[in-house]
C-alpha cells in the first residue's frame, strides 16, 4: 500500500485508535536509517583510498577534491526538491527510489576506469542518498512525539555516522585485501538489498498500520500537496528570518568536519604524525563518532531545557576553538590532537539542533520542506571546502612524489584548513542572530 502521509487525518478521528508499539516504530525508523548509513559510508569512503584514486585516474589534489565533492554537488542540489517531495510523495517512495539509484551509482563508480564515469557514479550516489535524512525527519514527525524530534534527529545522525565508521578502518582493511573496486561493488549490492527491505517495511505514517499519528493535524493537511502548493510552501518558509540564518549557519561547522574526516584527514595525519591509512582512518572515525554523539546529547539536552539557541551557539564555538588550536598550536602532541578531535567533533553535533529549531520556526505542515532547506545548508560547505583545500595543496606543493602520486607536507594541509576555521567562526556569528523558539511550534 502506498499511503500518503496526509491520510492519517481520517484515522485520527476514529475513537480508540492507539499509537504504534515501540517495536514497530523503531523497525520503520531503523530500516530507514540503514539507507542513511549507506549514504554516509559512500560519502566518506574516498578518505581511505586517496592514493588509490589519484593513481587510478591520474589526478592531483584538486582533482581528488573535485571527485569527492561531486557527491555533495548533487546531494545539495537535491535537498530542496527532496524536502518538497517528502511533503507530497512521502518517505517510503523517496527512500526506495533513492536506494535503487544509489546502488547503481556505487556499481558504476566501482567499475569506472575514466574520470568521467567515476564522477558520474559519485553524482548518482550523492543525488540519490540525499533523500535519506529528510525522509527520516518526516518519518520521525509522524511516528514519534514532538518532544523527541530533536533527539530523533541526533539519533539518525548517530546511526548514519556508523556508516562513516564502517568506511574507515573496516573499509581500509577490505581494500588492502580485495581492492577498492571489489569492495565498493559489493557495497552497491548491499544497498540494493536494503532498498528492497525498505519498501517492504517502511510506511509513511502509523495510519497505514491502523495506528494513530503523531503528525500535527492542521487544516492545510487535507490531501496530497500539489506541485504549485509545494513551491508555495517553499516561498512561505523563506519569509521567516530563522530559515535564512539556520540555512547558512551549519555550513562551516559540518563542512569542516566532513572535509577533514571525509577526505583530507587521513593524508594529513600521515604527513603530521606518520600514521598509516588504517590508523589515520581510525582517528577520522573518532571525529565522526564524536559528532554523532554530540547530536543526540545536545539535541536531547535542548529538548530538556526548552531552548535551542544557547546549545547551538556553544557547539559552534567548541568547533571553532578546536580547529584554531589544531592549526595554530605549535608542536602539537598526538595526545592533545586526539583531545581536540573529540572537542571539535562533539561541538559540531550541535548543528543537529538546527532541524528542530527550524521546524519550530515555520508552519508545522512544511516540516519536510524546511528539513530539505536546512539539510542543504548543512552540506553546502563540503563541496566548496574539499576542492578549495585541494587547490591550496597543489598551490603549495613542494614537488614530492611517491610512485608518481603527489605528496603534500603538513604545513600545506594547515594552510588549507585555515579556510575551514574562518567559515566555522562565521557560523558562530550567524547563530547569534537567530530567534529562540523555546521548543514551541510557531502558530
Amino acid at each position: 500500500m502506498n499511503q500518503n502521509f496526509s491520510s492519517p487525518i481520517s484515522f485520527e478521528k476514529i475513537p480508540g485508535r492507539k499509537y504504534s508499539p515501540l517495536w514497530l516504530t523503531w523497525s520503520v525508523l531503523g530500516v530507514g536509517m540503514m539507507l542513511y548509513l549507506i549514504g554516509f559510508f559512500q560519502r566518506v569512503a574516498p578518505a581511505v583510498m586517496t592514493s588509490e584514486l589519484m593513481a587510478a585516474f591520474g589526478i592531483s589534489a584538486v582533482g581528488l577534491g573535485t571527485l569527492s565533492a561531486s557527491y555533495y554537488y548533487s546531494y545539495v542540489i537535491m535537498q530542496i526538491p527532496t524536502g518538497v517531495l517528502a511533503d507530497s510523495w512521502g518517505p517510503r517512495k523517496l527512500l526506495t527510489a533513492g536506494g535503487m539509484i544509489a546502488a547503481l551509482g556505487a556499481i558504476i563508480f566501482s567499475l569506472a576506469h575514466e574520470f568521467f564515469w567515476a564522477n558520474l557514479g559519485r553524482i548518482l550516489i550523492g543525488g540519490s542518498v540525499a533523500v535519506g535524512y529528510v525522509a527520516l525527519l518526516k518519518l520521525s514527525s509522524c511516528w514519534l512525539p514532538q518532544k523527541f524530534y530533536a533527539l530523533a534527529a541526533g539519533l539518525a545522525l548517530f546511526f548514519g555516522v556508523g556508516g562513516a565508521v564502517t568506511a574507515g578502518v573496516p573499509l581500509r582493511l577490505l581494500i588492502d585485501t580485495f581492492g577498492w573496486r571489489s569492495s565498493l561493488f559489493v557495497s552497491g549490492l548491499i544497498t540494493f538489498g536494503c532498498t528492497l527491505l525498505t519498501w517492504w517495511i517502511v510506511r509513511d505514517d502509523p495510519a497505514a498500520k491502523g495506528y494513530r499519528t503523531f503528525a500535527p493535524q492542521t487544516p492545510s493537511e487535507s490531501g496530497p500537496v500539489s506541485i504549485s502548493g509545494m513551491f508555495t510552501g517553499l516561498g512561505t518558509i523563506l519569509q521567516y528570518r530563522n530559515t535564512w540564518l539556520l540555512f547558512f549557519s551549519p555550513g562551516g561547522v559540518v563542512g569542516s568536519i566532513l572535509t577533514f574526516a571525509g577526505l583530507w584527514g587521513v593524508p594529513y595525519l600521515k604527513a603530521e604524525f606518520n600514521l598509516d591509512p588504517a590508523k589515520g582512518a581510525a582517528v577520522c572515525s573518532l571525529m565522526m563518532v564524536c559528532w554523532a554523539i554530540g547530536g543526540p546529547v545536545m539535541g536531547g539536552l535542548s529538548d530538556r531545557i526548552g531552548k535551542r539557541k544557547p546549545l547551538y551557539l556553544a557547539g559552534c564555538l567548541f568547533n571553532s576553538c578546536g580547529w584554531a588550536l589544531i592549526i595554530f598550536l605549535p608542536d602539537l602532541s598526538f595526545g592533545l590532537f586526539i583531545f581536540l578531535t573529540i572537542l571539535t567533533g562533539f561541538g559540531g553535533g550541535a548543528t543537529i539542533i538546527g532541524f528542530a529549531f527550524s521546524k519550530e520556526s515555520v508552519p508545522a505542515h512544511l516540516a519536510g520542506t524546511i528539513g530539505g532547506v536546512i539539510n542543504t545548508g548543512m552540506m553546502i560547505g563540503t563541496p566548496i571546502l574539499q576542492p578549495v583545500i585541494g587547490w591550496i595543496l597543489d598551490l603549495t606543493w613542494k614537488g614530492n612524489l611517491i610512485q608518481g602520486v603527489r605528496v603534500y607536507d603538513a604545513a600545506s594541509y594547515k594552510t588549507g584548513f585555515a579556510v575551514m576555521l574562518v567559515w566555522s567562526i562565521l557560523s558562530c556569528f550567524i547563530v547569534s542572530f537567530t530567534k529562540e523558539t523555546h521548543c514551541r511550534q510557531v502558530s
